[in-house]
């Protein structure tokens, strides 16, 4: 079972560290277009960012900070984004993720329109690796809560 560290030192410096973690996720997910990285870059360093939460100050912390229920609207939240962009673009005579077309309902150029609606997606992808990520933390961190209470009972599941 995954429990906090008592260690001073640990849980302070990891406190200091995740927001600029989350930073640079964020960073990695804005600039996905441009340069190396993007929403799937920036989703799993997300994810692990709220990871080392849960190893530097225990599990309840992490369930505290992202809910089941939470985790569910993020990762929903993430592939109605990627797929309304998606859409978007075919209702106004363009192919599935065809960005130019954005521009008929922005009020900016195709050039724009076409950054807009690249970042949209990498936002999307990026929520949606994120949640799905801490879901399966937290789905291996029950799986092994339950292994160890079973060895105690002297029940063996196989």
């Amino acid at each position: 079972m995954i429990s906090h560290f008592d260690d001073l030192i640990i849980r302070t410096v990891c406190r200091l560290l995740i927001p600029f973690i989350q930073l640079f996720g964020l960073y990695v997910i804005a600039h996905g277009h441009s340069s190396p990285g993007g929403g799937f870059q920036g989703g799993v360093i997300l994810g692990a960012s709220f990871i080392l939460l849960s190893l530097s100050h225990g599990i309840e912390e992490l369930r505290k900070r992202m809910r089941i229920r939470t985790i569910l609207i993020l990762t929903s939240l993430g592939v109605i984004i990627y797929a309304g962009i998606g859409f978007a673009c075919l209702f106004l005579g363009g192919k599935y993720l065809d960005y130019g077309r954005l521009h008929l309902v922005l009020p900016v150029d195709s050039v724009v329109a076409r950054s807009m609606g690249i970042l949209g997606v990498e936002v999307g992808v990026g929520i949606t690796v994120m949640a799905v990520m801490v879901s399966i933390f937290l789905d291996l961190a029950a799986e092994e809560k339950e292994k160890k209470e079973a060895e105690q009972h002297g029940i063996h599941h196989q």
